[in-house]
């Protein structure tokens, strides 16, 4: 059982590699022996996080992708296989956040969540799945979603929506492509600090949220090691379509 995590010859992608999350994220990939493709809009700030990977052992490299741009994605899965070799993991972890009253969110706000929320993850499990199925190669894809995507909350309309809709994408895409092998799951956090939400969880407001949680804290980033493990590697090798909610026992 000492191997079940060990995830030694996985090529991995992850995006929005350069926040707090996906950082760690990465860093947990290829901690337990993957390659990864580290990815953001802007490759420059993956400097930090390839040093740490780097110092630690591991095996990284940064790449552009912008997650809103078809382009961009077929160009970054073209510089990881040029690198790496093909792509068999996908981390879709990028995401944006607005807050707003439903009846006065401007179209443009609306429109960009769903972009780089939904579209963007989409397409590129699309990107990825073409290219495995054409090779006949098995793999697995791990979307973060939310807790907003199983629950309502007032000011998230945008956001709610795209977290639901990318849970309802990964019951309907590992339906799909179980045949072809690969696997498709997802993450649904609570409340973990970031840089969308760092603030507000700071407020009063945040406060009280807190205490709403059975386990009287926020997320850390280690507390989604254990979900991902499990998702990308061969201990999740009989899971697919489901979505693993870690927030503290909020929801129970």
């Amino acid at each position: 059982m000492a191997g079940i995590f060990d995830l030694s010859g996985a090529v991995g992608l992850v995006t929005g590699a350069s926040g707090g999350l996906g950082g760690r994220l990465a860093k947990v990939l290829a901690e337990n022996g993957a390659r990864v493709a580290a990815t953001a809009r802007t490759p420059e700030k993956l400097a930090g996080l390839l040093g740490e990977i780097g110092a630690s052992g591991g095996t990284a490299a940064g790449f552009r992708l912008d997650v809103t741009d078809r382009a961009s994605i077929a160009a970054a899965f073209d510089a990881a296989e040029a690198k790496f070799g093909a792509v068999t993991l996908l981390v879709n972890n990028a995401g944006v956040a607005h807050s707003d009253a439903a009846e006065t969110m401007a179209a443009d706000d609306w429109r960009d969540v769903l972009s780089v929320d939904l579209d963007g993850p989409f397409f590129l499990m699309q990107e990825f799945a073409r290219r495995l199925i054409a090779a006949k190669t098995p793999g697995a894809i791990v979307n973060v979603a939310s807790l907003l995507g199983l629950k309502a909350d007032k000011g998230v309309a945008a956001y709610a929506a795209a977290k639901a809709g990318l849970i309802q994408l990964t019951r309907v895409l590992a339906l799909e492509w179980a045949k072809h092998g690969i696997r498709v799951n997802a993450i649904a956090p609570g409340w973990f600090p970031t840089a969308i939400n760092r603030n507000y969880l700071a407020s009063e407001a945040g406060e009280a949220l807190k205490k709403r949680i059975p386990l009287r804290r926020f997320g850390e980033e280690h507390d989604l090691d254990g979900a991902l493990l499990l998702l990308a590697s061969k201990a999740g090798a009989y899971m697919t379509g489901a979505t693993i909610v870690v927030d503290g026992g909020l929801e129970v």
